[in-house]
């Protein structure tokens, strides 16, 4: 099993920046990828950024040019860098961490909110 710890949410005024970290811990092995999801109140769950174990990453067209998705594999950790926020980001954002090669998994964060005024 696979723990995973989001930190970093708050709230912020729109124009400002956050700073996410998702912290693993557990039976990690590499080739696995980490991303950040969110979920806004009435709305489904969203993928907002991946990233692979090579660094290839991949955005939701509506996050482009604003957050950046990066991983630092010694502190198995992932982090998410928000940076000019809108009212339309807000919502409970959740780290997920998959592997698709035996040993499998795909484990979820608790979420960490972020809500962004206008």
């Amino acid at each position: 099993q696979v723990q995973l710890v989001e930190s970093g949410g708050g709230l912020v005024q729109a124009g400002g920046s956050l700073r996410l970290s998702c912290a693993a811990s557990g039976r990690i092995f590499s080739f696995n990828a980490m991303g950040w999801y969110r979920q806004a109140p009435g709305r489904q769950r969203e993928l907002v950024a991946a990233i692979s174990s090579g660094g290839t990453t991949n955005y939701a067209d509506s996050v482009k040019g604003r957050f950046t998705i990066s991983r630092d594999d010694a502190k198995n950790t992932v982090y998410l860098q928000m940076n000019s926020l809108k009212p339309d980001d807000t919502g409970i954002y959740y780290c997920n961490a998959k592997r698709g090669v035996s040993p499998a998994y795909n484990s979820w964060g608790q979420g960490t909110l972020v809500t962004v005024s206008s």
